[in-house]
């Protein structure tokens, strides 16, 4: 057995982006041709990129009257096309030397931190409406930082070994899955986009990649780091345009061995639902890997510190206008600090600047269409029209220039409210306070109250609530934070993924990902074979 030699990947450095820096400088420039120009997206079905008839504008979300690129709309040609590429290539990839594999994706990692570290950022900026801190953390960092873990765990993977018996040597093979794995990737992060795909090709997998319309701006500037790495074509072929279209192709193939999705729990269940009805038509059991939706909570403890508290709530629940799956959403509030507590967070949440991302004194911007925006204005409308709740922060809505929605802060009466249960994503909190001496009960309403299971915290100076709390939800939350926000999980740190109807809790970010993307082989040799059936002890 080859010798492996454990790979130690590094979170990459967040840049500060300070005024007049280096950083700063080269995106603002690079966001500004951007901008005023036009990009035309093709479908990558091997060698080929196809600039369809039938294409789609890119509206930035944050001036959705500026076009700034077209995406290609896929025919079922065009998939079935893309399959058979995939299934023609998959040979020579799954017998690639995995450490050719590994020199690919962690180049692409240097492109990604280097030469396209600007465009990437200005890229998720503008087709994802993204302040700069945002979408350095995204695009940038964290899109490197998957490339750079999943050689780790692979090296990892790879190393783990069974142990030799009396003239037997024993070894396990990580071989990819027998067929394509389909990714389908969301709006809100760069990264996501990059890894459901890169992650299972990395294991020597094909991947058919569906991106969101909404991120297709960047899903290009994916691609083109994917080829200069030198991925060879055909590895992973993009397509968009329907996604009923494209996911009845993929999901009705005999040779679909795998779903790597993030989005909506809806969706989810309608895919594993064709996935169940089409169970016949396979050669192997799918592998399912779903990252859903999140109901995410903060509760403060009576104990609390409220500037800890406050920044916790803010930045949980309006950081990327709340469109992140992590993002604080329900908050739970003792009535010995409410007062002050919220008084402050109206006070903060006042301060918020809000418009387009090149303007780097904007905290939020633009929600990402015209859906979302309609979406999250009806459950601020309902909240305004309820007499279980009173709106005390934010509530306006304009979309005549950009998808704009302003922080909003609710205060219900009824801890089991509309607003407390729906996930709504987008920058609405709704704050229920309790008495001081229920906050053990009310963990079970915390508990009970949504049928997610992604995200929580607990704020807390008492070290016997954070014990009591963290094993009262023990199934409320696939990360659980103490005294911080409920977002922001770094790779290789915070393992992240959800149960319930949260997903299938796979942890993006860890080996416990990549080994979905693996069916492992024994080879055991025995190197004296016994010639005898008869044993020992029969004589």
């Amino acid at each position: 057995m080859e010798e492996i030699k454990i790979y130690k990947a590094q979170n990459e450095p967040v840049l500060s982006y300070m005024k007049n820096s280096k950083e700063r400088v080269n995106v603002e420039s690079t966001y500004n041709n951007m901008f005023n120009s036009k990009v035309d997206i093709p479908l990558y079905i091997g060698s080929e990129k196809i600039l369809t008839s039938e294409r789609k504008n890119i509206l930035p979300p944050h001036d959705h009257k500026n076009i700034v690129g077209t995406f290609s709309l896929a025919n079922k040609k065009h998939v079935d096309d893309a399959i058979d590429n995939l299934l023609d290539f998959k040979e020579s990839w799954s017998t690639m030397h995995w450490k050719k594999r590994c020199d690919i994706f962690l180049l692409a990692a240097d492109l990604v931190a280097g030469k396209y570290r600007a465009k990437i950022t200005a890229g998720t900026m503008i087709g994802q409406s993204k302040n700069i801190f945002q979408a350095e953390i995204d695009a940038a960092c964290e899109f490197a930082d998957f490339l750079r873990f999943n050689v780790s765990y692979l090296t990892e993977i790879y190393n783990e070994q069974p142990i030799d018996g009396p003239g037997k040597t024993n070894i396990l093979e990580y071989r990819p899955l027998e067929g394509f794995v389909y990714s389908v990737t969301p709006f809100n992060f760069t990264a996501i986009g990059g890894n459901l795909c890169a992650s299972a090709a990395l294991m020597g997998n094909v991947i058919l990649w569906k991106p969101s319309d909404n991120q297709m701006y960047t899903a290009k500037i994916i691609m083109d780091i994917f080829e200069e790495a030198g991925l060879p074509p055909g590895v992973i072929n993009l397509v968009s345009g329907d996604p009923i279209l494209i996911s009845d192709i993929a999901l009705s193939h005999p040779e679909f061995s795998g779903l790597h999705f993030t989005g909506s729990t809806t969706v989810f269940k309608e895919l594993w639902k064709k996935i169940g009805n089409n169970i016949h038509n396979y050669r192997d059991y799918p592998r399912i890997v779903g990252e859903t939706g999140g109901k995410d909570f903060i509760f403060c403890h009576p104990s609390a510190k409220i500037d800890s508290a406050r920044t916790a709530i803010i930045r949980g629940g309006f950081e990327y206008q709340g469109q992140k799956c992590s993002a604080a959403s329900r908050v739970y509030i003792p009535k010995s600090i409410s007062k002050e507590l919220i008084s402050e967070l109206i006070e903060k949440t006042k301060k918020i600047k809000m418009g387009s991302p090149i303007d780097f004194n904007n905290f939020m911007n633009a929600v990402i269409h015209k859906n979302a925006f309609d979406r999250i204005s009806n459950y601020i409308s309902y909240a305004r029209e309820s007499q279980d709740c009173d709106i005390v922060c934010g509530g306006e809505c304009d979309d005549s220039v950009g998808y704009f929605v302003d922080p909003t802060i609710i205060i219900t009466r009824n801890k089991q409210f509309k607003t407390m249960q729906e996930e709504i994503f987008g920058p609405v909190i709704t704050i229920y306070v309790y008495d001081d001496n229920e906050w053990k009960e009310m963990l079970n309403t915390v508990d009970s109250t949504s049928h997610y299971a992604l995200t929580g915290a607990f704020i807390s100076e008492d070290e016997d609530s954070i014990d009591f709390a963290t094993k009262k939800l023990i199934y409320s939350a696939g990360n659980f934070y103490i005294n911080d926000k409920c977002s922001g999980a770094v790779v290789g740190q915070q393992p992240f993924g959800g149960s319930r109807a949260s997903g299938t809790d796979d942890k993006a970010g860890s080996k416990l990902n990549l080994l979905r993307w693996v069916s492992p082989r024994l080879i055991s040799t025995t190197h004296n074979p016994p010639t005898e059936f008869k044993y020992d002890y029969m004589d």
